[in-house]
């Protein structure tokens, strides 16, 4: 893969202070292609659609579902009814939470390295609802235990809401297997598939996922922008979480009608220029190829984690097996708190990467750590940055 060629479109890598980005876990950076389609909304057609029979909602209508379309590519859905907008991963497993009508006695299993987008809706839940809330315990500390998901499940079970892919980490687990096992169980599956998504391929069909969840900023699209996929037959039976203007056929006094999905998920005036944008960002990520993105990354991580592994001081929280990590290397340095770190590599080495618990906060308080540093590559990362970060981290442990 010609790491050049796509470095060149993104314009904050063309500076002359450009930074070494290792932080594309958190959130990617943007190519001119996904800023322009953004700015050409703002300038050549900045009204509303779906509403207006004017030539310039038109465009905005058209822009908006060929954006809903390449989003359904992006997943590998069958039908564009069954891509919802969103604003981002949180909000999609908040519409399944809270849609599926789950009550007092209902068990929800989610494995024990959740993002927070993960872990507070069902928190939420057992508190308001009185649902069952539990996690299944891992195996060897890191990796997805089928056979603990097995022993969790019971006749109460109506949901395992899982990661694909860790932000912690960048384990993923074995999702196809869980989805076929609490499908023989006739247990729905929810997927946080945020981490995922921008990198590696992602086919909802032959998962046979009922829901699946994404955020554009994390594949070089728009923040505040996501969609959610589900079956179409299991989006009919949500009850939508926010109601009103876009999502009816027509109201009267006493009563309304919703309009069928995805409509009827998507309340009020929408984010038309940040749904154009992720729909080019999709299709930019598709024209790289995520099989490419995959091998690129696991390259710069086996050399990343390799220069690491050799310097005293350092200890990396994840898979031993590199190949296990994807684009993600979060680790420690002894005498140093980890949001140190991080200021130390921006203060000094115009390196940017991420600290803290990385919205991971049930799995270090259950293990009593305060954090890690994590450093994450991505399509438009080389071998200069890797160096960059390598160099900078054994500096600061000679120092």
């Amino acid at each position: 893969m010609d790491i050049s060629k796509f470095r060149k479109d993104f314009p904050i890598l063309n500076t002359d202070d450009a930074p070494t980005y290792l932080d594309s876990a958190c959130m990617t950076l943007r190519p001119q292609q996904v800023i322009d389609s953004i700015m050409e909304y703002y300038t050549k057609y900045p009204v509303c659609g779906g509403r207006s029979v004017h030539r310039m909602s038109w465009q905005v209508t058209e822009g908006f579902e060929m954006a809903r379309d390449s989003l359904r590519r992006f997943v590998g859905a069958e039908q564009t009814s069954e891509m919802v907008f969103t604003r981002n991963t949180t909000e999609g497993m908040n519409i399944v939470a809270n849609g599926l009508g789950l009550g007092k006695g209902d068990k929800v299993l989610t494995s024990d390295k959740e993002h927070n987008s993960n872990v507070v809706p069902w928190h939420h839940l057992a508190k308001y609802k009185g649902i069952d809330y539990q996690v299944v315990p891992a195996k060897d500390n890191y990796y997805f235990d089928l056979e603990a998901l097995k022993e969790s499940i019971d006749s109460k079970t109506k949901l395992m809401s899982i990661v694909h892919t860790s932000n912690l980490d960048g384990y993923t687990n074995p999702v196809k297997d869980i989805i076929e096992i609490c499908h023989d169980k006739g247990i729905k599956v929810l997927m946080d598939a945020a981490q995922a998504a921008p990198h590696k391929e992602l086919n909802v069909v032959d998962l046979d996922v009922d829901f699946a969840s994404i955020s554009a900023h994390k594949f070089c699209g728009p923040s505040g922008m996501g969609a959610l996929y589900g079956k179409y037959d299991e989006l009919k039976n949500l009850v939508p979480t926010y109601v009103g203007g876009s999502t009816v056929v027509n109201t009267t006094y006493d009563s309304y009608e919703l309009l069928p999905p995805p409509s009827c998920f998507e309340a009020g005036l929408q984010d038309y220029a940040g749904a154009i944008g992720a729909g080019t960002a999709a299709e930019y990520i598709m024209g790289v190829g995520r099989d490419n993105i995959q091998k690129h990354e696991t390259k710069l991580n086996t050399i990343l984690s390799n220069k690491l592994e050799n310097l005293e001081g350092v200890s990396i929280v994840g898979p031993e097996d590199v190949s296990h990590r994807g684009g993600i290397t979060s680790f420690t340095l002894d005498n140093w708190d980890t949001t140190e770190i991080a200021m130390h590599l921006d203060e000094t080495y115009n390196i940017a990467i991420r600290s803290g618990m990385h919205c991971v906060h049930s799995w270090f308080n259950s293990r009593k750590i305060e954090g890690t540093a994590r450093a994450s590559v991505y399509l438009y990362n080389n071998e200069a940055d890797v160096r960059n970060f390598t160099n900078a981290i054994e500096d600061m442990l000679s120092s």
